[in-house]
């Protein structure tokens, strides 16, 4: 009975973790490329009572043994990098990638961070920034008398300028892709470190070796199906439920245990 009471709570701390993750898709359903994440869990370690192929009073080996589980453990939460639905903004400086990639961004600390959101500024030079006003990287300026600003799929940006009737290119996009996308550290802020879990990241022109191709004018939205995550969060929550029923299952046990002797 106590080893009911501690299994089933591990129960209960593993679906408070799954409704946090899925909580926090849930929160970011309208974040320009966000990814989902997934919680996964492994049974813990098993207490053997019977050994499996051991010999019975009878001489005859025991077919299956006995083996009591201790609950679950978390074992990761995952980054599912599926590509998000697109949005059409008609803003020249809204860029999104078809395909595996990350925009490069350079950090206040100096580091390079990576991104799926392609939501972009001009700062007040003239250069192409994020939110946050975070430097693209390979750095691109637009020239202040610019009319139009054109990227083509492979990631050359193009400006009009006026007495000119041809454009001028003034910087080339160039993304980075992981081997394993999903051992990136998500810092917030839509941004991704790299660690040694997700592999050096291989840098060249859009469009070219399994690169992902620029869309100018569209917006990767989040990968987050708000139908998928409620029907999770159902469960998460019937888990939950099932799990402290039994923590009061054993209880009740317990309590006619404890009476036996009066």
């Amino acid at each position: 009975m106590m080893r009911s009471l501690y299994t089933a709570a591990t129960g209960m701390n593993a679906q408070d973790l799954n409704v946090s993750v899925i909580s926090n898709n849930l929160a970011n359903v309208n974040t320009s490329g966000f990814k989902r994440s997934r919680a996964d869990f492994q049974d813990l370690l098993y207490q053997t009572l019977k050994l499996q192929g051991t010999l019975s009073n009878t001489g005859n080996q025991v077919p299956t043994g006995i083996q009591l589980g201790l609950g679950v453990k978390p074992a990761a939460v995952q980054k599912i990098f599926l590509q998000g639905d697109f949005a059409q903004t008609q803003n020249p400086l809204d860029i999104a990638i078809e395909g595996d990639g990350f925009f490069q961004i350079t950090t206040p600390t100096g580091n390079i961070a990576y991104t799926r959101a392609g939501t972009f500024k001009l700062n007040q030079t003239g250069q192409i920034v994020t939110s946050d006003g975070l430097l693209l990287q390979p750095a691109v300026t637009i020239p202040q008398n610019a009319l139009n600003i054109s990227i083509d799929p492979s990631g050359v940006v193009s400006v009009t300028q006026p007495n000119s009737p041809v454009p001028s290119v003034v910087g080339n996009l160039q993304i980075a892709t992981f081997q394993n996308p999903a051992g990136l550290q998500a810092l917030g802020d839509n941004l991704f470190l790299q660690t040694g879990s997700s592999g050096t990241p291989i840098v060249g022109t859009p469009a070219l070796d399994n690169r992902g191709a620029i869309k100018q004018g569209f917006l990767e939205l989040s990968n987050v199906s708000v139908v998928e995550e409620l029907v999770n969060l159902i469960t998460a929550q019937r888990a939950y439920e099932v799990n402290s029923r039994t923590v009061q299952t054993a209880d009740e046990m317990l309590q006619i245990a404890s009476n036996l002797k009066r």
